[in-house]
């Protein structure tokens, strides 16, 4: 499984490098004028889901572009063929594909596939986390004001700024510095290999996480909702740090959350 699904995010990730600059057709999707889909993403998914069928025929998919098609099978891929979509139609490279494997309820498999640093995240349940092969482990950071976090922003912002301007605030004066990439499956994946110590943001879909929370775990990391509560990718709100700084983020969490 592991190998298809490598096989897949490598050729969905060469498509949308490819296509970079050749969209279009761009929609908006319905109630949030800055959550885009093109031709591209649902190509790549296509391809994706494609791929993996002719080997697992009797699986489930969740897509982020087609939606769910269940079978009632034990497996379920769930799948983001182009996470970072604004960047991407901006031409930014910082975008990647996710895909992540659910059995009986646990996400067991993950790959994330960074096409235009070539880089290649992997993850098995019990077997490590790996980026191109190489074994990967979170960073030991100890103290917040010296760790780099990430985070992301839902697309309804502009409606309802809070609690995550705050949040950002707050972390801006309590972590040494923050970023914002545009893609979750990146923040994770940068987490799990060290880049980052945490990343947290209140309002992902499991596409955006399936992959790369296995990868964080994997590599030694930790990952919770905001209150420390263990989660799953279809809890919207997520924490997920090398394991050492987790009540530090907590705390900050906590000054604002609802």
């Amino acid at each position: 499984m592991l190998k298809i699904a490598i096989e897949a995010a490598l050729e969905a990730g060469k498509y949308l490098k490819k296509n970079v600059g050749r969209i279009r057709h761009i929609e908006r999707k319905a109630g949030q004028e800055t959550n885009l889909v093109t031709e591209i993403d649902k190509k790549a998914e296509k391809l994706i889901i494609g791929r993996i069928k002719k080997h697992f025929p009797e699986h489930d998919f969740l897509g982020e572009e087609s939606g769910a098609a269940e079978i009632k099978s034990e497996y379920r891929w769930i799948i983001d063929p182009l996470d970072g979509t604004v960047n991407y139609t901006h031409g930014l490279p910082t975008f990647c594909v996710s895909i992540g494997l659910e059995y009986k309820g646990d996400i067991v498999l993950g790959v994330v596939y960074d096409p235009n640093l070539d880089e290649l995240f992997t993850a098995e349940i019990g077997k490590g986390a790996r980026l191109n092969k190489k074994r990967i482990q979170v960073s030991k950071t100890q103290k917040l004001i010296e760790s780099l976090v990430v985070t992301g922003f839902p697309y309804t912002i502009n409606k309802n700024p809070e609690p995550d301007i705050t949040h950002f605030r707050n972390f801006v004066i309590e972590a040494q510095g923050v970023r914002r990439l545009g893609s979750a499956a990146l923040d994770l994946s940068y987490v799990a290999c060290g880049r980052f110590d945490g990343f947290w943001e209140g309002s992902l879909n499991p596409w955006d996480m399936a992959a790369g929370v296995l990868l964080v775990t994997e590599a030694g990391g930790k990952w919770t909702d905001y209150h420390g509560v263990p989660s799953n990718v279809y809890n919207k709100q997520m924490l997920a740090t090398n394991g050492v700084i987790h009540e530090q983020m907590m705390g900050v969490l906590k000054k604002a959350s609802k």
